[in-house]
């Protein structure tokens, strides 16, 4: 298969967005979660009660337990998925083997654990952000909070919180410290937040309503340029009384300075506005995944009846 020379750039800018999440994650974790002996949700938790109790490098437990999850992930999200995670896993147990004895040698961690959780979390739900972001993954419950969401309308953030509430929950059992296991809970609060941030913001859409007298030249590039559909509406502008052509477009928030790039050239004249939008579902965005009732006929029936009343009543 070939590949345009864009395709190539986004595969490569890809893969170095999803390198720098990893390192990010490996720092936070590594720099300031486990030297406080904090058992965090997800494999990383898992491998760093094994590296409590038996003295096992964090990598190598990690990447041990993330083989078995891969087996998993090939049959539920395909070969694409896996292959992707393997390279995260892959990467991100490399970053955590060099990070971990780089930070027991020089430690950074501070006099308070509040600060080292939070500092810690931020840079993990931060690194994971990006990774998913850029359609990487870091391995461990992320493979199982990818593979839900991707037949169910949950965020990121909130299936790996519901994932690892349990690991952490479970940690009590080993070591009897209510403490380690609420610290552990802010880690885990933290993260899931600053992962949902850096989903949610990649994912936030804009919406232009333009009145231009070139709407249709505006239209034509950003439909050719940007591979982005406008709707044309009919309109009047009650102050001239004359009829005007109004564009509603839907991009995402990285595109919003090209529009207007495009909007400069053709019309620096034109009436714009923009608002925030979310999510956009559909074509050339995000998939609406909301299981629906498959109810058809019942909707059929409704509205033969609903016709039937209106006649009844004329």
């Amino acid at each position: 298969m070939h590949l345009s020379k864009q395709q190539i750039w986004l595969n490569v800018k890809d893969c170095l967005m999803i390198i720098i999440g990893l390192i990010l994650y490996a720092v936070g974790f590594c720099g300031f979660v486990l030297p406080k002996g904090i058992v965090i949700g997800g494999l990383a938790g898992i491998a760093s009660l094994i590296y409590f109790q038996f003295g096992v490098p964090v990598a190598i437990s990690f990447y041990a337990l993330n083989i078995i999850l891969l087996a998993i992930a090939y049959r539920l999200v395909g070969l694409q998925f896996v292959l992707k995670t393997i390279f995260g896993a892959t990467f991100l147990s490399f970053f955590l083997g060099i990070a971990q004895p780089l930070f027991e040698a020089y430690p950074i961690v501070l006099e308070e654990t509040f600060l080292d959780c939070v500092i810690g979390a931020v840079l993990c739900g931060t690194g994971v952000g990006i990774a998913f972001t850029h359609n990487g993954s870091t391995g461990g419950t992320d493979i199982v909070a990818a593979m839900v969401s991707k037949y169910r309308q949950i965020s990121v953030g909130r299936m790996i919180l519901y994932v690892d509430m349990i690991i952490i929950s479970s940690s009590y059992l080993l070591y009897h410290d209510l403490d380690r296991v609420i610290y552990g809970f802010v880690v885990l609060v933290f993260l899931s937040y600053m992962t949902d941030q850096v989903v949610n913001n990649n994912r936030q859409a804009i919406q232009f309503t333009i009145i231009s007298k070139q709407w249709d030249k505006i239209a034509t590039v950003v439909n050719k340029e940007m591979h982005r559909g406008c709707t044309v509406l009919e309109g009047t502008g009650w102050y001239t009384k004359q009829e005007v052509k109004m564009l509603i477009i839907f991009c995402r928030k990285m595109e919003a300075l090209q529009v207007y790039r495009i909007i400069k050239e053709l019309d620096p004249k034109a009436f714009v506005s923009q608002g925030n939008v979310n999510t956009v579902y559909g074509e050339g965005f995000d998939q609406n995944r909301v299981k629906a009732r498959k109810r058809i006929e019942a909707i059929d029936k409704l509205i033969a009846e609903d016709t039937k009343d209106e006649k009844t009543q004329a």
